[in-house]
């Protein structure tokens, strides 16, 4: 049997069995295309906002150009015609629009939205302007989270005029239902830090864990760190902290033993950085290079060289190998018992070890040489310097120069002279004045005035001894008067 295409049982779905179309504005990819059609002409308008004068009133072109397409505008929108005004700094065009958003649209408005605006007006430093925005956001049906508190807090920590608004945020955060998290505390805590107030950090932490929040080691290293930067803090301060986030349950690693080292020995308690070291061992963390070192300094600033070689033994004991920090310091102890050989030996073991001294390390052996006395092993060390390619600083050619003259070796003096001021290295005034006024009384006048005319040309101006001792000598040399006054004239 036929069926009748006309029959009841026919598909109703199909357009020509219908009573009435399917509506082209009612399907969604239409709506989608109207949208970003609406956005289109907005975008486009925004082209015009280059000059401050004559632009457009954006909001009224938004409302516009959705209305245009039969929709309305979306959060999307929104934001962008926040964002434009934001960038080409509109800000009298940002109020209508967060007053239309609030009082005209229906849409939840993303919280993201809002803080991009609190993050634009403390920018600015509108600051006011911000605080408001925050304690308005549940008006723009918008529930508010930590995540806004925690944005506006950062910025009003990061200038100490807007410190004070800090409470009053705090207060208001809990009138409108928002919740402290663990990085609320992270951002007040590292604020009191950067502030200096590491006592108030303190007891903002065991705020913190009374409020059931874990300890975070991350704020305690942060705690750390900042103590041990403060110049208005005593290592018997930092002790104290040190304790009580150990009480509280905080387990400190290698870098918070090394600040708190690094600090007490600063201070001046060596001892009690010894003791941190040890703690640190029986804690069962083991140390490194850098933490000895530490308390090795500590202990030759002390003048405690038996303390300094039981823990450069007890380093190689348990297997830590220096490094060219911790044999300079242990040369530096002894090179102030005068220990030389044994400080020469060290360069020679560094070596074979396969760490290459530097020049701290030469420094430091060639000061102690000249103050034994010892000029051919400072000349055979200065060689072993070239010969190694390790080039000398000001702070070597000082030591050297100085040294030359402290032992009246005036032309071994004048030759390093010269080679400082063809690398522009230039030496202490005193240093100088010595050099001149000890040829004056060699009577190398000559040589002094050469010299001279050669600082002259390096813009190095002598002292006064100096010039005293070449006029005192202008008398007893057949000199001609006119390099003299040449001299004269180029200063």
């Amino acid at each position: 049997m036929v069926r009748n295409h006309l029959s009841k049982r026919a598909n109703k779905y199909l357009r020509k069995f219908r009573k009435w179309p399917h509506s082209p504005y009612k399907t969604s990819w239409h709506h989608n295309f109207a949208e970003e059609q609406a956005m289109e002409t907005l975008k486009r308008a925004t082209l015009e906002l280059g000059s401050n004068n004559n632009h457009p009133f954006l909001l009224s072109t938004l409302i516009d150009s959705f209305k245009s397409y039969s929709c309305d505008p979306t959060p999307k929108a929104y934001f962008f015609l926040i964002k434009t005004l934001t960038q080409h700094s509109h800000f009298q065009d940002i109020p209508p629009v967060l007053d239309h958003i609030e009082n005209m649209e229906s849409f939840e408005t993303p919280e993201f939205m809002l803080m991009h605006l609190i993050g634009f007006y403390c920018h600015v430093g509108m600051v006011q302007y911000a605080l408001d925005l925050f304690y308005r956001i549940p008006r723009f049906r918008c529930t508010p989270t930590v995540r806004s508190l925690n944005l506006l807090l950062s910025l009003l920590c990061r200038r100490p005029k807007w410190i004070g608004m800090v409470p009053n945020v705090l207060l208001k955060s809990q009138h409108m239902s928002v919740r402290f998290e663990e990085s609320t505390f992270r951002v007040l805590i590292k604020a009191l830090c950067g502030m200096k107030m590491v006592g108030y950090a303190v007891k903002m932490m065991k705020i913190m864990i009374d409020d059931g929040f874990s300890l975070d080691a991350e704020i305690c290293s942060s705690i750390i760190s900042s103590m041990c930067k403060q110049s208005d803090l005593t290592g018997t301060d930092a002790l104290v902290v040190w304790g009580d986030m150990k009480k509280l349950g905080f387990s400190p690693g290698v870098m918070d033993y090394t600040n708190l080292m690094r600090f007490l020995v600063k201070e001046g308690k060596v001892m009690d950085a010894f003791e941190i070291l040890n703690q640190m061992k029986k804690d069962g963390i083991k140390p490194d290079s850098v933490c000895y070192t530490i308390v090795m300094n500590g202990t030759v600033k002390e003048g405690d060289y038996v303390k300094l070689d039981e823990l450069f033994e007890e380093m190689l004991v348990l297997g830590i190998i220096p490094d060219v920090y911790t044999y300079n310091v242990y040369i530096n102890g002894l090179c102030k018992q005068n220990n030389l050989d044994d400080a020469l030996k060290i360069i020679a073991s560094m070596e074979d070890l396969g760490c290459e001294p530097n020049v701290v390390t030469y420094n430091t052996l060639l000061g102690a040489l000249f103050m034994a006395d010892d000029l051919s092993k400072v000349r055979g060390l200065v060689k072993e310097m070239r010969m190694k390619g390790i080039e000398m600083n000001l702070h070597t050619y000082r030591i050297i120069l100085d040294g030359f003259v402290g032992k009246d070796e005036i032309q071994e003096a004048c030759v390093l002279l010269e080679e400082m001021l063809e690398k522009c290295f230039y030496p202490r005034s005193s240093a100088f004045d010595d050099i001149i006024v000890q040829m004056c009384r060699k009577g190398l006048i000559t040589e002094a005035l050469e010299l001279m005319k050669k600082n002259a040309a390096k813009n190095f101006i002598p002292g006064a001894r100096a010039w005293e001792a070449l006029l005192n000598s202008t008398s007893e040399l057949s000199y001609s008067q006119a390099s003299f006054s040449g001299l004269l004239r180029t200063q």
